[in-house]
Formats: C-alpha cells, structure tokens, sequence
C-alpha cells in the first residue's frame, strides 16, 4: 500500500522523497508537519496530492496578517429569521488542513491552531466539537527572512512533530518537471487507500519492536540537549537555552517506528533514528544568544551529540 501511495504522488510531484516519507511519518503518527521552504518548491501540491491518493477531506487557509481565529476554527452566526445563533464550523474541520504560510499571521492565530492540534477538539462559543479521525495540519513556512513573517512561537513549534525543510529540486529533476508542464502535462492522481486501509497501517506500525536499548539510546539524545555536560559534551551546554520537550521524546519513539516501517523492517534500529531525529527535534532545541552570535544552528547541536552519543 505505501508503494502505491509513492507511485501516485510521483504522478505530480518530481523529487522531494524526504518530503513524501516526511508526510507519511506524519500520518500514521497522528502527529502534525510544519514545511519550510521557499514559495513554489510543491508543498501545497503534495499535502493536495496525499488528500487525493487516501480519499481524505482536505481544506486549506491562506494564513495573512489580517486573519482572523475565527476564519480558520468556524463562529456563532445570528440567523434573523428565526432570531437565534447557529454554528458556522470554519476550514479546520476537515482530515487534512493546509495552513499555508502560516508564519505570515500573528500570535492569536497561531494559538487557534493549539487546542485542535493537541486535543483533535475546537470550542466555538461555550460549545466544544470534537474533529474527525484521521486530522492532520500540514504548515508550510517561508523563511524567516523574507518579509511579512513573524516567529512562530515555541508552543506552536512544539505541536508539530517534524519540521521539514524542502529545497529546490536537481538540475535533472526541474528538467522532468518543465517538460511535464509544457508537453505531457500531469498525470491524474487515483484513490488507493480507504480509512480502513488507513488504519491497518497504523496498526501495523504499532507492532514494530522497539527494544528497551534503542529506547535509551533516543532518551540519552532528547536528555543531551538539557543537560549535555553529563554526556561529556560540556562545549555545547553555552548555545542551548532549553532542550527538547517531553512531546519531543514521545513523537521520536513514534517517528522511529513508522520510519523503520517504512524502510520495511518490523524493528527499530539506530539507523531508523538518525534518520528522524533532525526532523524530530531541531525545532524544539531553543539557542541562546551566544548561539546565534557564533552561527551555531541546532543542526550542529545535534550533530555533535550524536557523534557523541554510543549507539547500541
């Protein structure tokens, strides 16, 4: 079934294996995926592409400076005629929402994503909805650089289990894509997964074994970035202002499991976890000023701490 997903992603979208199998980790952890990358690199086309292929409900916000928590969670309308309120549920009821560029909205907006992204429920008034199963935010970032962005707040980056960031496609790759656009054109995305479908393969990364010595070798990684001079890594502990959160550790156990599925085992091995860990927890490590003044990014903190760390 995860080949037939590939095959009918890669019907439009040329490259970006890291970002398919990103989604797919996603997914079938129930977790959220926030993607950084410059406009026009296909991040909404494939969030789109997935909601086709799985025959999943899909709605997207353009998130803007002017937006409104309203606009994305639903509000109470007052019907005239018969001179009480109704609920007018907003995009954020849906399986899969694209929030678009949404570090280009401010901080209350961001916060309305917060109660559906950890509790899969929106209050709209005194009254609370829960949201269907499976429900997934895919974010896309642009770089914080650009103009009209704002920092994400470290609540919200917490919430997303892996941020990925898309570069631009090869030489070879942006060849195939302009030859498809101006000649062949793309081809039509087919459904080849059902919800049931859907859920045996939840179930069966849920199986996966995960041994108690690569679960300590994960928890001795998220505890490096709190307190990494009792890991003999002394010369890092004066970048990091706070380390990766407990739903840090949570969402690594489960990314590991869904990676190793991927690669068509039904066991973790430390290779599965360096594969992820970037994803994981490069967002939820918080560096200080020393940091940024000598150009070390969490990238590098990370690097040096698996270096350090033994594996099993």
């Amino acid at each position: 079934m995860i080949d037939d997903i590939k095959k009918e992603i890669k019907k439009v979208i040329v490259g970006h294996d890291n970002l398919i199998d990103s989604i797919l980790i996603a997914l079938l952890s129930n977790g959220h995926i926030l993607l950084e990358g410059v406009p026009g690199v296909a991040k909404t086309t494939a969030v789109k592409s997935f909601a086709q292929t799985m025959g999943l409900n899909f709605k997207r916000v353009q998130f803007t400076p002017d937006l409104l928590p309203s606009d994305i969670t639903g509000n109470e309308i007052l019907d005239l005629k018969k001179n009480e309120f109704s609920i007018k549920h907003g995009p954020i009821f849906t399986n899969l929402l694209l929030a678009d560029e949404i570090n280009r909205a401010g901080a209350k907006v961001q916060s309305a994503l917060l109660e559906a992204m950890a509790e899969k429920q929106v209050t709209i008034g005194e009254t609370t909805f829960k949201l269907d199963s499976p429900f997934m935010v895919l974010a896309t970032s642009n770089p914080i650089d650009q103009d009209g962005t704002y920092d994400l707040p470290e609540a919200s980056l917490d919430r997303f289990m892996l941020k990925v960031k898309v570069d631009y496609n090869s030489f070879d790759e942006e060849f195939e894509i302009a030859k498809r656009a101006t000649s062949k054109g793309f081809e039509v995305i087919n459904q080849v997964l059902s919800f049931k479908n859907l859920e045996t393969l939840k179930q069966k990364v849920k199986e996966v074994h995960l041994d108690d010595e690569i679960s300590k070798y994960i928890l001795k990684i998220i505890f490096a970035t709190r307190e990494p001079s009792k890991y003999n890594i002394e010369d890092i502990s004066k970048y990091i202002l706070f380390g990766a959160s407990p739903r840090g550790t949570i969402d690594l156990h489960n990314a590991c499991k869904v990676r190793a599925f991927l690669n068509g085992k039904d066991f973790v091995t430390p290779y599965d976890v360096i594969q992820v860990v970037h994803q994981v927890l490069e967002h939820r490590i918080i560096l200080n000023y020393n940091a940024n003044t000598n150009n070390i990014t969490a990238n590098d903190i990370l690097n040096k701490i698996i270096e350090v760390i033994p594996s099993p």
